[in-house]
């Protein structure tokens, strides 16, 4: 027993070295650390950076920089590099070129204006690092991308523009990256641009005209073998990083060029592309992100007031130069104010090739601890910004849509696709009466009643067991001459196989129920309702009907302000004027103005029947006052939003909860539009 007791208490003696144990660690990191800052809206590149310093030497000293450590770290830095040149849409930078080139060159030169006299005369640093420091200004990772994709601007001419000139840019700085080392190493001399021009030319002959002609040849005679592909693209992007060495450029140019020279060979939608992005979010990159924290020591930054001072001013710099650089591109090509806050938001993030420029300086011995230290400040900070900014300039540009586009949305009635995932077997026959009650009778698709069963060796037994359980109320359903079918899938847990199977038969409407208390753990990684709203982009309604509905007496319909901007307004504004026909009730409406005319005015045009009652509300702070006068014939509707869209704010999400505390015993609704 001591001799177990003591060599656990080896194994576990820190800086920890067996190496599974290690790994163990880092994985558990990468798993746990974006989900739990998740919870408190902390971008995931953050957490991982974060639990780097805390492990780290300068941390609880629970892992020490190693060769295995290195190692892992380099493959995540050119992997970075690797899939930022691969992502680039090469198309639209051709389509806006012009446009791209000189914002490209606007945001590269201007941060470097202002970045470099601050450096070197205000801060004091020396020519090369006063030079590199302020070159990390002009780069920019688009961090921010998936907003603007899930608001639907990713055509947006602003958007095109600034993707475009991160080619420029990113390019520009990794070559003045390379000049940087040079000088530092030996001298500008003219043996070094001969011997850089050279190496640039043939390095680029071989990577854009050699390589690509390898690569379509071996994707066509090994196109059965799949795998194959993804050890070549590794093998390419290793081989062309250890190329740039030799012509004398940095390891992180030559994964960048692999990108490019690969880029029209790997459909973004193609599995290798899957593969890629999979295998390098999951855990290179991740454990680049760790061993960046792992080198900050926090006892520099807080060792006086000049490591603050450094990381307070490289932060303003930073953020400030990418606003005059979109300030002035939105005066050149007289775009709106809501897209030179597109473009600033978009352009304004550092992540990877920011650490990737500061890492090698700061290993080549250019930089010191405190630009190190005030960079992964610089990169928490942008980071944030620019989430901010762009989720708010994708919702001005949508409010200033011309001619009321949406209200011209139309619903495709005869196609229209219900599905009603069954937790409780309990609460079916409400939700089936609702399911039957908002239906179109056009549609040619049943409703669909889904049950998801977890993937145990009992599974096929619980599928009988389940359809049994609900042939019943399929026949109900056929009474009132509503076809329904009865779905049953195996799944690991319920969110998946509901989200999974809503895509699947592109389902219009999920049709749930009240959703029951969650436990801690459920809440710490995300409870069943969360998943669904993640995952699926459809329309949800969310029931608790304590009454029969044929017993309600009105409709008590809460709807945030720019509700009428959602791509789902058409959906649930014909389901709550359908619920009101048939139950031959009234429709009480709390909203602005601006949304009260939309609904009018989409009603009219649509040919939709409205019974209703408008009262103004924008008080959401007390929003419970709405609820004074109301009883229990009545069901409160309110129409929310997922986080992140054009109507969401913080009230919302926190309605839900507190009507369930108030009015457990009175019917209540909150729908989510697509």
């Amino acid at each position: 027993m001591d001799t177990i007791i003591n060599q656990l208490i080896e194994e576990f003696q820190l800086p920890l070295h067996n190496p599974v144990l290690i790994f163990s660690l880092i994985l558990f990191i990468i798993l746990l650390a974006p989900i739990v800052l998740h919870r408190i809206r902390i971008p995931g590149i953050i957490g991982l950076i974060v639990s780097g310093i805390i492990i780290g030497p300068a941390g609880l000293n629970i892992l020490e920089k190693s060769l295995f450590v290195d190692v892992f770290s380099t493959i995540g830095l050119l992997y970075i590099m690797f899939i930022a040149g691969l992502e680039l849409d090469l198309n639209e930078f051709k389509v806006n070129r012009n446009k791209s080139l000189l914002f490209g060159f606007l945001t590269f030169a201007i941060p470097i204006s202002i970045g470099f006299p601050v450096c070197y005369y205000i801060l004091g640093f020396d020519f090369n690092a006063s030079l590199l420091t302020s070159s990390m200004f002009a780069t920019h990772t688009l961090v921010t991308y998936p907003i603007v994709s899930k608001f639907g601007l990713s055509k947006n001419l602003a958007v095109a523009v600034t993707v475009g000139g991160t080619i420029l840019t990113d390019t520009a700085v990794l070559v003045l990256l390379a000049v940087i080392l040079g000088s530092h190493n030996g001298g500008l001399t003219i043996d070094f641009w001969m011997r850089l021009g050279i190496s640039l030319v043939l390095f680029s002959a071989f990577m854009f005209l050699v390589i690509p002609k390898i690569a379509k040849w071996f994707f066509r005679k090994l196109e059965s073998e799949k795998h194959s592909h993804y050890i070549f693209v590794l093998s390419v992007v290793f081989f062309s990083a250890f190329l740039a060495e030799l012509a004398g450029l940095e390891s992180i140019i030559g994964a960048f060029v692999a990108g490019l020279a690969l880029n029209k060979l790997i459909p973004h939608s193609s599995a290798l592309m899957n593969r890629i992005g999979f295998i390098g979010n999951s855990l290179f990159i991740p454990f680049f992100l760790i061993s960046v924290g792992m080198i900050v020591d926090v006892s520099v930054i807080l060792s006086g007031p000049m490591a603050l001072i450094i990381a307070g001013t490289l932060t303003f710099v930073a953020i400030f130069g990418k606003w005059m650089a979109a300030w002035i591109t939105q005066i050149i090509f007289k775009f709106s104010k809501g897209q030179r806050k597109l473009i600033f938001g978009l352009s304004s993030a550092h992540a990877a090739a920011t650490l990737a420029v500061i890492l090698v300086g700061y290993k080549a011995g250019i930089l010191d601890a405190n630009i190190l230290n005030g960079t992964v400040i610089l990169i928490l900070v942008t980071c944030i910004v620019a989430s901010f900014a762009t989720e708010s300039a994708a919702k001005m540009i949508i409010r200033d849509v011309d001619d009321d586009d949406y209200l011209h949305l139309t619903y495709r009635a005869h196609k229209e696709n219900i599905l009603i995932p069954i937790a409780n077997i309990v609460n079916i026959d409400k939700v089936l009466d609702f399911a039957v009650l908002i239906k179109e009778q056009k549609s040619t698709n049943p409703l669909s009643i889904l049950t998801v069963v977890p993937n145990t060796k009992e599974a096929e037994k619980t599928i009988i067991k389940a359809k049994e359980g609900l042939e019943k109320y399929i026949n109900e359903a056929t009474a009132s001459d509503t076809n329904a079918t009865i779905m049953a899938t195996i799944d690991h847990n319920a969110a998946s196989g509901i989200s999974r199977t809503a895509k699947e038969i592109r389902a219009d409407i999920i049709l749930l129920g009240w959703p029951q208390k969650t436990g801690f753990l459920d809440k710490l990684i995300g409870d069943k309702m969360e998943s669904i709203l993640q995952n699926t982009e459809k329309t949800l309604f969310i029931c608790d009907f304590e009454i029969p509905l044929a017993n309600h007496k009105k409709l008590i319909l809460v709807v945030p302000p720019n509700a009428e901007f959602e791509e789902g307004f058409a959906i649930w504004i014909h389901k709550i004027a359908k619920l009101s026909i048939e139950l031959s009730v009234p429709i009480e409406l709390h909203s602005t103005e601006p949304t009260h005319e939309a609904i009018l005015k989409f009603a009219k045009e649509n040919k939709v029947t409205l019974n209703l009652n408008y009262s103004h509300f924008n008080d959401w702070e007390h929003f419970m006052k709405l609820t004074e006068n109301m009883a229990e014939t009545d069901i409160i509707i309110l129409v929310s939003s997922r986080r992140g869209y054009v109507s969401h704010f913080g009230q919302l999400d926190r309605i839900p909860q507190r009507l369930e505390r108030s009015f457990p015993q009175m019917s209540k609704m909150v729908i989510y539009p697509q």
